[in-house]
């Protein structure tokens, strides 16, 4: 059984790669827009929104998925981070963030 450490460990370089995916799967106009910082941020937002929003609670289809609104995902990030004082941001923009931590999530299954 891992200890606390071992998985605290695990869950930091678990969001390390998928920051540096998210990074890779932007357009080279936003790579140079968001910080690194920024993604982290970004991706615990995502994982917050997921957790609280019930969205993981929808009955997945017949091949197991469940349907995320994209749109709804950045609108959220980009309020939130207005909210949090992070700056703003657009939804088009937080669009590649979400897509490219959904590809990331996806690219783990296969």
């Amino acid at each position: 059984m891992a200890s606390f450490d071992d998985e605290l460990l695990l869950d930091a370089e678990d969001d390390a790669r998928t920051v540096a995916y998210i990074h890779s799967y932007l357009p080279q106009d936003l790579k140079e827009r968001f910080t690194e910082d920024e993604l982290y941020y970004f991706l615990d937002v995502i994982i917050e929104y997921y957790a609280t929003s019930g969205i993981l609670d929808a009955t997945p289809d017949k091949d197991g998925c469940i349907d995320i609104d994209i749109d709804l995902v950045a609108a959220h990030l980009a309020k939130q981070a207005k909210k949090d004082r992070m700056g703003e941001f657009s939804p088009e923009d937080l669009r590649w963030v979400v897509e490219g931590e959904m590809e990331y999530a996806d690219s783990l299954e296969e």
